[in-house]
């Protein structure tokens, strides 16, 4: 499978700048799929540069970089800390992560990533996880539907498309895209119709693979992970993500409690590299739509 059906890598050239790569510094990219930033990264390593590509998905094993100075992980990155310590890495001098969902997620419909497609409701990254997108919309409750939809999705009508599934469920069971998106259409505005039906999708997205939680671990461990003077590269897709890792650069906190010494210097173990968000440019955006809503946050260890 190439990479460009796999992905098409956002802000490429932003990121691996972003980055500040040592010819012989050992990087982390925590969401490898299909390898397009990992190359780019692996381009300006020397002979004693090493890279470690994290990620959960099966699919993504077969993208593997073939040199030895590249370690394919499979496994969630919020456990970086005890694979780096696993592989005998004391400190890393970048970490790089693109929150994203892959081309390859929403182009496979049996994934259920995509309402472009009717496929059964997984959305799971990892195809070996206990709960789907199928048994979170049939063993939540009314409350909680409606609260990750609101929350996850920014939905301003997620009661309404809570009370519309439950009620649905108790007649037949809910197990592909295209019957969730009978029972929530009507609540859907038709002018805006990619948009809402996308944030009910991804709020199910995240739920289903806890992606807050992990990333709140992933900001975390990062102080460790990192040596004084590594970069964090995170790009982010909507705004409850970039919200955590703002005020996570900010204040080194995943509260984004400001707390300050005796000399009025807010006490972070990060320096911003970019005080203001990059963004895609038009000419991306063009040939890689879904690169719209990135945005690049970039810190350095102190």
């Amino acid at each position: 499978m190439s990479e460009t059906v796999y992905h098409i890598p956002a802000l490429l050239n932003e990121c691996i700048e972003g980055l500040d790569i040592k010819p012989d510094g050992t990087y982390v990219d925590v969401t490898f799929g299909g390898g397009g930033h990992s190359r780019a990264i692996m381009n300006l390593l020397g002979e004693k540069g090493h890279l470690y590509g994290f990620d959960q998905d099966q699919d993504a094993i077969a993208n593997a970089i073939d040199d030895p100075r590249f370690t394919f992980v499979y496994s969630n990155f919020a456990f970086i800390s005890n694979f780096m310590r696993y592989h005998g890495v004391k400190q890393a001098d970048g970490i790089l992560a693109d929150l994203g969902v892959s081309f390859h997620h929403f182009d496979e419909s049996s994934r259920g990533f995509s309402f472009r497609f009717d496929g059964t409701l997984d959305m799971r990254m990892n195809q070996k996880g206990e709960k789907d997108a199928r048994w979170i919309i049939a063993n939540y409750s009314e409350e909680q539907l409606a609260q990750i939809l609101y929350l996850y999705g920014e939905l301003k009508t997620s009661r309404k498309i809570a009370t519309a599934i439950v009620k649905a469920r108790d007649k037949k069971t809910i197990n592909t895209t295209g019957e969730l998106l009978e029972i929530i259409k009507p609540f859907i505005k038709p002018a805006q119709e990619k948009k809402e039906l996308a944030q009910v999708f991804q709020a199910l997205r995240i739920e289903v693979n806890n992606e807050i939680n992990v990333l709140k671990s992933l900001l975390e461990q990062s102080v460790k992970v990192l040596k004084p003077g590594g970069r964090l590269v995170i790009l982010t897709y909507h705004s409850l993500e970039d919200r955590l890792v703002k005020n996570f650069f900010k204040s080194g906190n995943i509260e984004g409690k400001v707390e300050k010494d005796f000399f009025g210097r807010i006490n972070t173990p990060f320096r911003l590299v970019n005080n203001k968000v990059i963004t895609a440019s038009d000419e991306e955006v063009e040939y890689n739509p879904r690169s719209r809503s990135a945005k690049l946050r970039i810190a350095e260890k102190i």
